[in-house]
């Protein structure tokens, strides 16, 4: 796709005299209505006045590029105007704008056209090119002056990449530069264009890392940040921070990437940069083996970037259900209840319906969020829908969170594969490649995977678990609740957690109580030892998951282990044998004390109809001190 493309020629103007902003916004406007890719002027014209009341588009340098993006528009387009005697944008330098051009984006996945739009956009920044626009004489001559320089301007993978080091006798000064703005079409773009032409006059080593709607670009590596004198981070958009702690930072609005880049540079080879210091820096390194870049490093990040995105479903989500059971318990006497209606405890008056129907939609969400947020971590946002997927699988499935973590790295692997096979492509291809073959190709792997692979193990190793515990009822109670009670805590939701707790229940059917009680007092300590914890050994915590800790008492007591499953995914290794030993320490001692249960689910709320609770409420702070000491003895130090 070219430039002109998107440039209709009725929706180009060489003679505009708008006398103010909003007429120059008005005209433009109309221009672009009349190239018939818009279908609904208003809608579109409130979204092209609602950016500009986000901060002006008037760049300087007697530019300006408004634009919008909503369903008003059909397709992607632009419309120019040439303003010969200026007119008072609002612009950053404070001069007239003599040129305009309007951006209109679709609200749609289709992101081809943002590379054209950024590439126009870094084209104005050349004095020679927009005063030819400027002079043009005919619209014919003014497309055949982007057309010219659109073959002449490097794709924007060729941008940005680094210049080429010095000789060693001429040290350069090393700068880095981050870019991103909320739409990510243009400024984004004209930013790095300043910055790097900035950089490059002054004879620097510069790379951009370009943050726009297509994603992230020239993506900075560890060594970089590492070697870099300074860095220039001019975004008015989140990026992440916490790679560059330590290191010396210039944080600004993007617009100074566009009219301050000058200055900039000139603070970095000055050296007058103040260091940046990120508050989860630390957290960050404690599970990396101490080798910032190494394998450890990236799948920790991975890990905890999913893990943080599913936090705040479970802790909703869990809160909410954990309300249900308790309005049920106050409402509803349980031993009134015939054996089956018992099963619907947290359903059965309608303000608790209501709610554990809310808060069990929060948690459908967990797992493909885990598995999504990975996936992204390590192919960035053409991964994010591949691991969204495989982690519905999972969760529709038997394999659990453990299938969720699974799904989530194998996601993120997929599209990288699939991005070095494209990059082999003819150009045309690689360029619908983000919005066509990444998601075609990647969904179709990650299902064939989890349905082939994943799900299969899986799902054979829950039916010898089935197997295998019905062989043992019989035998020694003691062991068996040992056995159930850890298994709970093995997954928290996955396969074994599964192949528990359906034979609990199978077992009040049965009329063998003494089993579920075993059951369920294991689902409850992971999360409720989890929270002890954090509170006894803060500095084996992160401070989000410190600050999350104590809600795990609320979940574990109402019988919710899936609130100890971001804890686990974020350090399996030490977390869940801990909370193994834990649970199953507290499913042997209700076997041992002979407590039964009538209900499936409930926690703390169904204590009323707990045959010895006295002795159950012991065996539950038990099994909780021994895995909360557990995790205090096992887990490495955050900071």
């Amino acid at each position: 796709m070219r430039i002109t493309d998107l440039l209709d020629k009725r929706s180009i103007s060489l003679d505009g005299a708008p006398k103010n902003k909003q007429e120059a916004l008005d005209m433009a406007i109309d221009l672009m209505k009349g190239s018939d890719k818009i279908n609904d002027q208003e809608v579109y014209r409130k979204q092209v006045y609602k950016r500009e009341e986000e901060g002006t588009t008037g760049i300087g340098m007697g530019i300006a590029i408004p634009h919008g993006k909503c369903n008003a528009v059909d397709r992607p387009g632009l419309a120019a105007m040439v303003i010969k005697d200026g007119v008072d944008f609002d612009s950053l330098d404070g001069e007239p704008v003599h040129l305009l051009f309007l951006i209109a984006a679709p609200d749609t996945e289709d992101n081809i056209h943002l590379e054209v739009l950024s590439k126009l956009s870094m084209m104005l920044m050349d004095d020679n090119f927009t005063q030819s626009l400027k002079n043009a004489s005919s619209v014919d001559e003014f497309m055949e002056i982007i057309n010219k320089a659109d073959e002449e301007r490097p794709d924007l993978s060729e941008q940005f990449g680094g210049s080429e080091e010095a000789p060693a006798e001429e040290k350069q000064v090393k700068i880095l530069a981050v870019t991103g703005c909320p739409t990510g079409i243009a400024h984004t773009y004209m930013a790095a264009e300043g910055i790097e032409k900035a950089a490059k006059a002054r004879g620097c080593f510069v790379k951009v890392e370009t943050r726009g709607s297509g994603g992230a670009k020239n993506v900075l590596t560890a060594q970089e940040i590492a070697d870099a004198d300074g860095i220039i981070v001019a975004a008015d958009t989140q990026v992440p921070m916490d790679r560059f702690n330590g290191r010396k930072v210039i944080v600004c609005q993007v617009s100074d990437g566009i009219s301050k880049a000058d200055e900039l540079v000139d603070r970095v080879i000055r050296g007058d940069v103040p260091v940046y210091h990120s508050e989860h820096a630390a957290e960050q390194q404690a599970s990396s083996g101490k080798a910032s870049g190494g394998i450890g490093h990236q799948i920790y990040t991975q890990l905890m970037n999913g893990v943080s995105h599913m936090l705040p479903f479970v802790v909703g989500g869990g809160i909410l259900i954990a309300l249900a059971f308790l309005i049920d318990g106050l409402c509803v006497d349980m031993n009134a209840l015939a054996p089956a209606d018992r099963a619907n405890f947290g359903t059965i008056t309608p303000v608790a319906a209501m709610l554990k129907n809310i808060g069990g939609i929060a948690f459908g969400f967990m797992l493909p969020v885990l598995a999504g947020f990975i996936a992204m971590a390590i192919g960035d946002r053409p991964a994010l829908a591949v691991g969204f997927v495989g982690g519905m699988m999972a969760a529709n499935g038997n394999s659990g969170f453990l299938g969720a973590l699974v799904a989530g790295f194998a996601a993120g692997y997929i599209i990288k594969g699939l991005i070095c096979i494209c990059e082999k492509l003819p150009e045309a291809l690689e360029k619908i490649a983000p919005v066509l073959l990444y998601p075609l190709f990647g969904i179709l792997i990650i299902g064939l995977l989890m349905n082939f692979v994943i799900e299969p193990v899986m799902g054979a190793i829950n039916g010898a678990m089935n197997s295998g515990l019905m062989s043992m009822s019989g035998s020694s109670k003691i062991i068996l609740g040992m056995i159930l009670g850890g298994m709970m805590a093995i997954d928290m939701g996955g396969p074994f957690n599964k192949a528990a707790y359906v034979f609990g229940t199978a077992a009040i059917a049965a009329g063998n109580y003494d089993i579920m009680a075993a059951v369920m007092i294991g689902g409850m300590v992971p999360p409720c030892a989890i929270a002890l914890a954090t509170l006894l050994f803060k500095d084996k915590f992160t401070k989000e998951e410190r600050n999350a800790g104590p809600t795990n008492f609320i979940m574990g007591l109402a019988f919710i282990t899936e609130g100890a499953i971001p804890f686990a995914a974020a350090d399996p290794i030490h977390v869940l044998p801990a909370c193994i030993i834990g649970s199953a320490a507290a499913g042997a001692l209700s076997m041992a004390f002979q407590c039964t249960l009538m209900a499936p689910h409930g926690g703390i709320f169904v204590f009323p109809v707990v045959g010895n609770p006295l002795m159950y409420l012991l065996a539950l702070v038990v099994g909780t001190v021994v895995s909360a000491i557990l995790l205090g003895v096992l887990k490495k130090k955050v900071a």
